[in-house]
């Protein structure tokens, strides 16, 4: 094992199902536990880039939305997210 590498302990079940879904997208295991781990933002990410829209926001109508029109946005974005990834979207 290179200097950089590590391995994790999963069970046998995730590590099958690692490897159907690896299979299904023709990559390795690895690339896909290096792609979620890289392409998915942590907590302090997420709210760096809400701070930064926001402050695109405010910059672009003259105030900061309101928590209300805040919480609106974000429903309707949760809303279309469970849309979009919902049985339908498997058909």
């Amino acid at each position: 094992m290179a200097a950089d590498e590590t391995s994790i302990k999963v069970s046998t079940a995730a590590r099958d199902r690692l490897a159907q879904l690896a299979a299904e997208r023709s990559t390795t295991i690895r690339s896909l536990v290096e792609d979620l781990a890289q392409g998915t933002p942590t907590q302090a990410e997420y709210a760096e880039r809400a701070e930064l829209a926001r402050a695109e926001l405010a910059s672009a109508l003259g105030h900061a939305p309101s928590p209300e029109a805040e919480a609106k946005a974000r429903a309707l974005l949760e809303r279309m997210g469970a849309a979009a990834h919902g049985p339908q979207a498997a058909a």
